[in-house]
């Protein structure tokens, strides 16, 4: 995808670093304000949340420039609050913690199951050899709709992995105090999820100097997404 920064008062640079600030780390519009303030850029969180809307997109060349996930996935919902009703997150990571997909539904079904795997298997390409879920029994009739032959295991401990890639979530919906509709929850996530998985090193597993090719490769990344 290629990406225009045409008619911005502001080079691409300043752009992408704001857009970055937002995605990255749990910011609100009027923190990324005040960061850029700090380094003379007198820029409005609205400026700031036109570019993150405008420019959210480039989360698509984030995700093609990933590696090819494990065979082992891990699928979890959680509840989240939106304009004061209850919708179901939706979400499968993999036994190292990448975020394959996420899918904001009404329903806690199997209905909405068949459509988190359908998704997770028409944009991964292959099926995986392992589910792990939580004891819902809409994945076992999910997974048999589907004819999937995956071996499938089911317990709260044994699906830690995806309950932690909640906490993130959890952050910025505080931050952003709820969302606002299921379709921008959608899209803010799945942007959230693609630079998180760019970014994520798990640098409590590597020394400082594989920590620094690590970061360094995820910077290179996102300046190749993000080129105009």
């Amino acid at each position: 995808m290629t990406i225009s920064y045409a008619r911005h008062q502001y080079p691409p640079p300043v752009i992408q670093h704001a857009v970055w600030l937002y995605l990255r780390f749990t910011l609100s519009f009027r923190d990324v304000e005040d960061l850029l303030a700090e380094r003379g850029l007198d820029i409005s969180s609205e400026t700031v949340r036109r570019w993150v809307t405008k420019f959210g997109p480039f989360a698509r060349e984030l995700r093609n420039r990933r590696p090819r996930p494990t065979l082992r996935w891990h699928l979890d919902e959680m509840v989240v609050s939106i304009a004061g009703r209850h919708f179901w997150l939706w979400r499968a990571v993999d036994d190292e913690g990448e975020v394959l997909d996420l899918l904001v539904q009404r329903r806690r079904d199997k209905t909405a199951a068949v459509k988190l795997m359908r998704k997770l298997l028409k944009k991964q390409g292959f099926a995986p050899e392992l589910l792990v879920t939580d004891r819902l029994r809409s994945y076992a009739a999910a997974k048999a709709e589907l004819g999937l032959s995956a071996r499938h295991e089911q317990g709260l401990r044994k699906n830690n992995r995806a309950e932690n890639s909640h906490q993130p979530t959890r952050r910025r919906e505080r931050k952003m105090q709820r969302f606002k509709s299921p379709g921008s929850a959608q899209r803010f996530l799945s942007v959230h999820a693609a630079v998180q998985n760019t970014f994520n090193t798990q640098r409590h597993l590597t020394s400082r100097r594989t920590l620094r090719a690590l970061r360094g490769n995820a910077f290179e990344t996102w300046r190749a997404a993000t080129a105009a």
